[in-house]
């Protein structure tokens, strides 16, 4: 035992340093990485992963949703509470009339009543005088009295000169073989200059003309072009929505010609009246026998005249009971059985002897009243 450890100590003796050279070498050997996702919050996180190799994958991000456009001013008229984005739609009340009444910029044209005269260039004041006038005054006072609405009869000066510049406004028919203008005749350039003057001057005013035309509707179109109305001729889709009133004074649409004739392809400005509109009976023998069924025209078209003049025993338009047909109260009632029958105004209130009465106020009388389908 001495002897052996006595060899184990003597110098030289190898064997106790291979055995710690064999831990040295244990000690510092490399240890392989493990490659994988290292990162917690990936759909294929390896909690055994010693190093990140790039290949951690995730849940698709939710895509933002599609914003909702629309007006998002809650002061607008057309306020969207569900829209997200502003798309600059928002409408706002107008502070200026239309026609004399803030509420009527935002109504559609067939939603509104105007006044309108029954053969208005047919008065004293134009040298037409009874029993072929309907009015004592003409065009200027009418207008200036708040007329919006006007009915025309065209006609050439004579039958045997059926000219463009024979074209005038004159009452009557040619079925007794003469010019009905053989009773008194206007100039339709003056009086549609003067429209054209005042509308100008009114440019938040909306006005139509109903035509009995019997010219050739070329001959018609040149007047409006030689006075400078046809640029203000709105032109209306059959059985489209009509539009409002800002909307036509926004696009300088403000002038709506009807004519009784079939519609023409080559002059859509002029509508048919009978297929666009209707209209009540006319020159009724007394005011109990006015009422708002149809006479002619499309009855299932919002816009329709309510005629409200009487005749006399001649059948002819009657002066002496003009104030009677004329009474404010009597046409505002007659305007709510209207109403009442087809859940709308009238768009027009037409009357002879216009002087008579107020249909300007009995207008907005019915314009003022509230209904559901404004």
């Amino acid at each position: 035992m001495l002897v052996s450890l006595i060899l184990l100590l003597s110098p030289g003796c190898t064997y106790f340093d291979e055995i710690s050279g064999e831990e040295n070498v244990d000690a510092t050997q490399q240890i392989d990485p493990i490659f994988g996702c290292t990162d917690s919050e990936a759909n294929n996180y390896n909690s055994s992963a010693t190093e990140d190799d790039g290949s951690c994958e995730y849940d698709e991000p939710e895509p933002e949703p599609e914003p909702v456009l629309g007006c998002t001013d809650s002061d607008a008229m057309n306020y969207d509470s569900n829209a997200t984005e502003d798309d600059g739609s928002c409408q706002y009340m107008e502070t200026i009339p239309c026609n004399g009444l803030v509420i009527l910029c935002h109504r559609t044209y067939d939603q509104v009543t105007f006044p309108e005269t029954h053969n208005s260039y047919s008065t004293h004041e134009d040298n037409i005088y009874y029993p072929a006038s309907n009015h004592r005054t003409g065009f200027q006072a009418q207008w200036n009295a708040g007329m919006r609405a006007f009915m025309l009869d065209t006609h050439y000066l004579t039958t045997a000169d059926q000219s463009a510049s024979n074209v005038r406004f004159c009452h009557g028919d040619s079925d007794r073989g003469f010019s009905p203008c053989t009773y008194g005749a206007v100039d339709p350039w003056n009086w549609l200059s003067n429209l054209e003057s005042e509308m100008n001057s009114e440019e938040r005013d909306i006005v139509t003309l109903l035509i009995e035309n019997y010219v050739e509707p070329d001959h018609l179109k040149d007047i409006f072009d030689d006075v400078g109305l046809t640029e203000m001729m709105y032109v209306h889709e059959m059985n489209s929505e009509w539009p409002t009133l800002i909307d036509m004074i926004n696009m300088d649409k403000r002038l709506v010609v009807f004519w009784e004739q079939s519609g023409d392809s080559g002059h859509p400005y002029f509508h048919d009246f009978l297929t666009h509109s209707w209209t009540t009976n006319y020159a009724d023998d007394d005011t109990s026998s006015m009422d708002c069924e149809n006479l002619r025209g499309d009855v299932n078209q919002p816009v329709y005249h309510m005629n409200n003049w009487l005749k006399n025993q001649a059948g002819l338009s009657d002066p002496n009971r003009a104030s009677e047909a004329n009474d404010v109260d009597f046409m505002v009632e007659r305007a709510i059985e209207c109403i009442e029958l087809h859940q709308k105004r009238p768009t027009f209130i037409a009357v002879d002897w216009w002087e008579e009465g107020d249909v300007v106020e009995a207008v907005e009388r019915v314009n003022l009243m509230e209904l559901d389908s404004d």
